[in-house]
């Protein structure tokens, strides 16, 4: 086989790609701002593909807007369990990625209305951060670090907390974002059974780069 003809398929799959990229990051922006019923025309012309490119990848727009919001958010799921798959406390790694996402929600606003406008779907996902706080809560319980009853109460407690503390970040821009999360992640420790001063201590724990990742 020639060169010609194996570098062609190449440039084929980079262009599809390419295009399902663009068409999930349109989304994400749409979503982002709460336009969820804009036509997929205005989708194509935002991701500067053609009409007909849509449909190479995606049967209707509810099923791009799914694709766009689990994109985000399992990207970002991965991002927290490389930064902290080197702390050993269970508890750490639960509060850490506590700590990192009620800060996202200042850095990044675009990514928090995305999570503010799907929590529901995101709450019971199979992906994204919903699994994770249940695998780190789980792990937390199992070590006694954490001192629970019922590990699905235990993750709507901390779902709730995290999507009250990103519409409070919203709704007051003057708030410090890192002062609050750390009161409500230091609250929620407590809540889960420890003392308060190892839930001071955990929270005032440095906090790896936090860099996220977008649709590719």
């Amino acid at each position: 086989m020639s060169n010609a003809t194996t570098q062609e398929p190449n440039r084929l799959d980079r262009r599809k790609a390419q295009t399902r990229a663009a068409l999930i990051r349109a989304a994400q922006l749409l979503i982002a701002e709460g336009r969820t019923n804009a036509p997929i025309l205005e989708i194509t012309q935002a991701a500067d593909v053609g009409m007909g490119s849509f449909y190479n990848h995606f049967a209707t727009k509810e099923e791009l807007f799914e694709a766009a919001v689990e994109a985000v958010m399992d990207g970002y799921g991965q991002l927290l369990d490389q930064l902290t798959k080197d702390i050993e406390d269970p508890a750490e790694v639960f509060a850490c990625s506590f700590r990192l996402t009620g800060r996202l929600q200042r850095r990044e606003p675009e990514l928090s209305r995305v999570f503010l406008n799907n929590v529901l779907r995101l709450l019971s996902a199979d992906n994204g951060l919903a699994p994770r706080a249940r695998r780190d809560i789980k792990a937390a319980m199992d070590a006694g670090r954490f001192h629970v009853e019922d590990l699905e109460v235990a993750v709507t407690m901390a779902a709730g907390a995290l999507i009250a503390l990103g519409q409070l970040l919203q709704d007051q821009p003057e708030r410090d974002a890192e002062e609050t999360t750390d009161r409500v992640t230091e609250e929620l420790l407590r809540m889960f059974g420890m003392r308060a001063t190892t839930a001071r201590r955990i929270c005032n724990l440095p906090l790896p780069d936090l860099t996220v990742p977008t649709a590719s």
